[in-house]
C-alpha cells in the first residue's frame, strides 16, 4: 500500500474510467474544429496580476481560490484558475490579432485549480474544453458558440441539461444600473463582506448563493430593464440567430456568472440532476478584457465547458458512451520461439494501424486466455509448438468462439481485412 494518496479535492483518471473523459473531450472538441478554430496550450500557472485584473479583484476566485506562490527569483505566481485570460494573453504576446484575421478562433483543453470545499462535481483540480472568438463584435460569434456547445452536448445524447441566457448590458447602460443595484442593496441586512463586495461590483452579490441572501434578492432591479437600444438590439439577434438554429434556451434575467469580464451576452449549461453544482459550463462575451490586461480593444466572446461535470451529467442519464476497445487483437504465444515470432508480429499490426497487445510474463494458456478476454479484443492469436512446426497461427474470433489456422506470414492481410 502506498504512502502517499490523492491531494484532498483531486481524483486520479483510471482506465478503463478515463476513456469516458477522453471521448468527451473529443466530443466537445470536434464541432469546434470544424468550425475553423485552433488549438492553444497555455501554461499551468501565469503572474497572479492577469488574473487579478481580468478576473476581477472581487471575484471568489481571486480573493478566496487561487494558489499563488512566490518562486526562487521572486515571482507572484497562481496556478491557472480559468483559462480565458491565458488565453488571451498568449494572443497579444504572439500578435495573432496582427495578422489580418480576426476572429482569432482559437480552443483548448486542460486543468484549472481553484481552493474549494470539495464535493460532488467541484473539485480543487478539474479539467475544462473552452473556445475563444477575440477581436470581432458580432451577434453571429456568440450565437455560433452557443450553437457548438448544445451540438457537443447532443452529440454526447445528453438530454436534459438547458441553457440560460442573459445580457450584461455594456459601458454605457451597466453604470445605471450598477447605482440602481447598489441603491438597493445598501437596504438590505447584508454582512460587511457582503456590503464590501457590493460596492467593488454589485453584480457579483446577485452570484451569491447563500439562501438568506438570495431571499432578498427577490425584488433586486434587473438588467434587462436598463439595457441600453444598442444592447437590446444585440441580444435580440443573438436570441434569434440560436432560435433559427433549433436551440432551446431560457431568458434568466439573474444570471450574471462569476467572473468580472463579462459583457452583453452571458449563458450558462446546466444539468438538473447533478444537485446543488448543477453548472456544467457556461461563458460570455467579454468586450473590454483585452484593455484590462494591456492590450489593445478586441471584443471578445467564448465559454468553457467541465469535462468531471459532463461525465456525471451523462451518469445521471444512464448514458453509455459507446467507446470501442484499446485493444483489436491479443496475441498469445506459448513457448519462446512462438514468443519471438508473434511478437514480432504485434509489431508490424501496430504499424499497420491494428491495436494489438501480447501476453507479457510468460503466462501459460490459461491465464493469457484470461487476458486476452479482459482486454477486449475482438481476435487472439496463438501460437504453440505444434502450429510452429506446421506454420500456422490459431486465429480464435472472442465473439463467436470461431478458431481457424491461418499462415503465420498471412495474420497481417487476414487481420486487417476482418478488422475493414
Amino acid at each position: 500500500m502506498s504512502t502517499f494518496k490523492a491531494p484532498r479535492g483531486t481524483y486520479d483518471l483510471l482506465p478503463p474510467d478515463s476513456a469516458k473523459y477522453l471521448a468527451v473531450r473529443e466530443a466537445i472538441a470536434a464541432p469546434l474544429r470544424n468550425s475553423g478554430y485552433g488549438y492553444i496550450e497555455t501554461p499551468g500557472f501565469e503572474n497572479v496580476e492577469l488574473f487579478a485584473r481580468g478576473v476581477g479583484e472581487s471575484t471568489d476566485i481571486v480573493t478566496k481560490e487561487m494558489y499563488v506562490f512566490e518562486t526562487k527569483g521572486g515571482d507572484r505566481l497562481a496556478l491557472r484558475p480559468e483559462t480565458t485570460a491565458p488565453v488571451l494573453r498568449a494572443v497579444l504576446e504572439a500578435n495573432l490579432h496582427k495578422a489580418g484575421n480576426l476572429p482569432v478562433k482559437v480552443w483548448y483543453s486542460g486543468s484549472q485549480y481553484r481552493y474549494e470545499r470539495p464535493q460532488k462535481g467541484r473539485y480543487r483540480h478539474f479539467s475544462q474544453v473552452g473556445a475563444e472568438a477575440i477581436g470581432a463584435e458580432d451577434p453571429a460569434l456568440d450565437a455560433e458558440l452557443i450553437i457548438l456547445a448544445d451540438q457537443s452536448y447532443r452529440s454526447l445524447g445528453l438530454q436534459g441539461f438547458r441553457i440560460l441566457l442573459n445580457s450584461l448590458g455594456d459601458q454605457e447602460c451597466r453604470p445605471v444600473y450598477r447605482a440602481a443595484l447598489q441603491d438597493f442593496l445598501r437596504g438590505l441586512d447584508l454582512d460587511e463582506e457582503t456590503l464590501r463586495r457590493a460596492d467593488i461590483n454589485p453584480l457579483r452579490v446577485l452570484d451569491d448563493k447563500r439562501p438568506d441572501v438570495q431571499k432578498q434578492l427577490t425584488d433586486a432591479p434587473l438588467l434587462r430593464d436598463y439595457l441600453c437600444d444598442a444592447c437590446k438590439a444585440y441580444h435580440e439577434e443573438v436570441r434569434e440567430l440560436i432560435t433559427a438554429a433549433g436551440v432551446v434556451f431560457e431568458d434568466d434575467p439573474k444570471l450574471v456568472r462569476g467572473l468580472d469580464y463579462y459583457t452583453r451576452t452571458t449563458f450558462e449549461f446546466v444539468h438538473d440532476g447533478l444537485g446543488s453544482q448543477s453548472a456544467v459550463g457556461g461563458g460570455g462575451r467579454y468586450d473590454g478584457l483585452s484593455e484590462m490586461i494591456g492590450g489593445p480593444s478586441l471584443p471578445s466572446v467564448g465559454w468553457a465547458l467541465g469535462v468531471d461535470r459532463t461525465v456525471l451529467a451523462l451518469e445521471a442519464e444512464g448514458i453509455e458512451l459507446d467507446i470501442p476497445s484499446v485493444t483489436s487483437v491479443f496475441a498469445v504465444p506459448l513457448g519462446e520461439e512462438a514468443r519471438r515470432i508473434l511478437f514480432a508480429k504485434v509489431t508490424e499490426l501496430r504499424k499497420n494501424g491494428v491495436a494489438a497487445d501480447f501476453s507479457y510474463g510468460g503466462k501459460g494458456l490459461k491465464a493469457a486466455m484470461k487476458a486476452a478476454n479482459r482486454s477486449g479484443a475482438r481476435y487472439a492469436l496463438v501460437l504453440g509448438e505444434r502450429d510452429l512446426a506446421e506454420g500456422v497461427v490459431q486465429l480464435k474470433d472472442m465473439e463467436s468462439g470461431e478458431q481457424a489456422a491461418i499462415g503465420v506470414n498471412e495474420i497481417v492481410a487476414e487481420l486487417e481485412s476482418r478488422l475493414g
